[in-house]
């Protein structure tokens, strides 16, 4: 397995997200449940197989990871990376290593597919990350990238015009911070151009919208936002009134919502 390079001195960004949160275990959950099955639909589509060398960035819980690392043996392997990669289980096949695609190199042309899922719209250095990710790729390798517009998501059905108000003030709220962060919380609708930009070809955007309610993986991990976010978000000028009718809205059987826009693109380093 090709190895990262030591993680450097540089201090690690500051994301909206502590990987060391009493809520990261729920996170990583609510993730998994609501975008795995898409994630690993389209990586399937690239034929990854045995042999391969797959990176997995800011791989959080692992589950990526994990079906990456069965989906190379025999003879690949995988390298998941995380700022805190404290939750990401050791298997057979799966190297885990601390590092800051930010501030730490990578191996040159070592990789056979690259993915990472909803850790570019963090860092404002998106363009010198994927100048970096393309020489990391083998000529003719893969990347997919997956990240969020929550500029979209609309209230479909509420049980009041308290609750409506209280999840818009939230939604508004969460954007605000993850911008006071250093995020781009749109960033996934410009990703395919970025990626062309970067000298990709073949880049493959493919929107996904999904329906939200009461229980849906989705809507959970929203609800899971308030509390992971609370302080940001009462930071961001949102209400303890307003937070209360948000959590309500989610957990009420009768509300309804689309989801944010999740882009899922693909690319390939030039042959």
């Amino acid at each position: 397995m090709p190895a990262a390079s030591p993680a450097a001195t540089a201090a690690a960004p500051a994301y909206a997200f502590d990987n060391d949160h009493r809520h990261t275990a729920e996170q990583h959950r609510c993730l998994a449940a609501a975008y795995d099955g898409i994630t690993t639909a389209r990586l399937e589509a690239t034929g990854v197989g045995p042999g391969w060398q797959c990176l997995e960035i800011g791989a959080g819980g692992g589950s990526v990871a994990l079906w990456l690392a069965e989906r190379t043996a025999p003879g690949g392997g995988v390298l998941a990376t995380d700022l805190d990669p404290v939750h990401i289980p050791a298997r057979p096949g799966l190297e885990v290593r601390r590092h800051d695609i930010v501030h730490d190199p990578l191996p040159e042309g070592a990789f056979d597919l690259i993915h990472a899922r909803l850790v570019l719209t963090h860092p404002p250095q998106r363009r010198a990350v994927l100048t970096r990710l393309l020489q990391a790729l083998r000529p003719g390798g893969w990347i997919q990238l997956e990240d969020f517009d929550i500029g979209y998501a609309p209230v479909l059905l509420a049980p009041d015009e308290r609750t409506r108000a209280g999840y818009e003030a939230f939604q508004a709220a969460k954007g605000r911070a993850l911008r006071a962060a250093g995020a781009d919380p749109t960033w996934g609708r410009s990703c395919a151009r970025h990626l062309r930009e970067a000298g990709f070809t073949d880049v493959e955007p493919v929107p996904h919208l999904l329906p939200w309610h009461a229980g849906s993986p989705g809507l959970q991990l929203q609800l899971h936002h308030t509390y992971h976010l609370r302080e940001s978000l009462l930071a961001q000028g949102l209400t303890e009134d307003q937070l209360l009718a948000a959590r309500e809205a989610m957990r009420h059987p009768g509300f309804r919502a689309a989801s944010s826009v999740l882009y899922c693109t693909q690319a390939r380093r030039p042959a």
